[in-house]
């Protein structure tokens, strides 16, 4: 009988000669065949995408983003001159700031509408992963910043700051156009159309969610959402995400009582208009003084030490006060025209990744500006939320500009339409 001993009971796989190990079944001329045709057409796909990426960019949507960058410094300088007087002594000091970072953005997205954006993919895991590490960062005390009661800054002092919420708008925008234009069909499932998806971006809202800084968690969830939908979701996973968004929303609210007061002063600001509900009365009493034609450009009065945040968040019930109802329309309809040529581009985009990215892009300029107006006029409550290309902040318009670049890379390699 012969014994067993432990060297002889198992031999690993990587043990065995190499005569006992599985060989790769040959391939048949057909299947090797299929794979040479796959590999010329992604190389022909390849060079004819370069060839593409040089031509014409879309030239309505960047002399619109133009346009609403020039207005938008314009109405920083008349609505920041009054607080940055008395607070640094120099009525330009805010405008001076942003018009550096626009120039710097303007830059910035003329050359990325020019690079090919097939290039984006190989951004879209490290963005990601640098984002969810700044986004940790950001909690920590010490290394994040506190600015009014909130944790949303890294940086050095005073000049070299930036919020990571904002590359992570980016980051998720990348990572789902990028990761869903490959599963097409597979997109009707749940394991791989809805649960990483949903996972991310319970990880990455949470994140910002715990600055806290709800607008951005609704930004980077609201552009997340859609782009799941246009890949091709099943849209009763669209009734059931927007039932479970709602009750968490009234939960985080009325239950426990994140920002209680902004609900009861949003409902009735007037109940206490020299407290907890002055900000969005005074708000709205710039949008009333303002009339039809408004008081005139630079002659606000509630800029003057009356409306906080006149320069930032509430920058657009400054506009109503100058400009009135009718300037503060044709504002909200260049934002309109800028938005609806975005989905124009993406549905002429030349493949899934592309028009992905650009619905991805363009839905975040359009969700931020209805939240923020939304919130000026008192349909929302307070979120915290900025107007693009209007208010002060150099991080997030250097973002707008470049994610305005990318949607112009896009725009190069559209496929023709038909005239008339």
């Amino acid at each position: 009988m012969t014994r067993t001993t432990p060297a002889n009971r198992r031999r690993p796989a990587q043990q065995r000669p190499a005569s006992q190990r599985p060989r790769r079944r040959p391939l048949s001329r057909e299947e090797a065949l299929e794979r040479q045709r796959r590999r010329d057409h992604q190389r022909e796909m390849e060079q004819q995408s370069r060839e593409l990426a040089k031509g014409p960019v879309d030239l309505p949507f960047l002399l619109l983003v133009l346009l609403l960058t020039a207005i938008g410094l314009v109405m920083l300088l008349s609505a920041s001159f009054p607080s940055a007087y008395y607070e640094t002594d120099d009525p330009t000091h805010y405008f001076t700031r942003q018009g550096v970072f626009a120039i710097m953005g303007v830059a910035a997205m003329l050359f990325i509408g020019k690079i090919n954006y097939q290039r984006f993919r190989a951004l879209a895991k490290p963005a990601l992963f640098v984002t969810v590490v700044l986004l940790a960062l950001v909690l920590i005390p010490g290394i994040g910043l506190v600015r009014n009661n909130a944790r949303r800054w890294l940086g050095v002092g005073e000049l070299l700051t930036f919020q990571p919420s904002e590359i992570a708008k980016v980051a998720i925008v990348l990572y789902f156009a990028d990761s869903i234009s490959k599963k097409k069909d597979k997109m009707h499932t749940f394991r791989y159309g809805i649960l990483p998806y949903a996972l991310l971006l319970m990880l990455v809202g949470g994140l910002v969610l715990l600055e806290p800084h709800l607008s951005g968690a609704i930004l980077i969830m609201g552009a997340g959402a859609v782009i799941m939908l246009v890949g091709g979701i099943n849209w009763a996973w669209v009734g059931g995400a927007l039932g479970a968004a709602a009750a968490m929303m009234y939960f985080v609210l009325f239950v426990i009582g994140y920002n209680a007061s902004r609900i009861t002063y949003w409902l009735d600001p007037w109940e206490d208009a020299q407290g907890s509900g002055y900000q969005l009365s005074q708000s709205l009493l710039s949008i009333g003084s303002g009339g039809l034609l408004g008081v005139g450009l630079g002659k606000s009065r509630q800029k003057f030490m009356f409306l906080p945040e006149e320069h930032n968040d509430f920058i657009f019930a400054i506009v109503c006060e100058e400009l009135g109802l009718i300037g503060a329309g044709i504002i909200m309809l260049l934002f309109a025209a800028l938005i609806l040529r975005g989905y124009w581009i993406a549905l002429h985009a030349r493949d899934r990744f592309g028009s992905l990215m650009v619905v991805g892009i363009i839905t975040l300029i359009a969700l931020q500006t209805f939240l923020n107006i939304g919130v000026v006029t008192g349909l929302l409550p307070t979120t915290g939320i900025s107007l693009p290309f209007f208010s002060y902040g150099g991080t997030a318009l250097s973002m707008q500009l470049a994610e305005m670049g990318i949607v112009l890379s896009v725009s190069r390699q559209m496929r023709p339409t038909k005239a008339g």
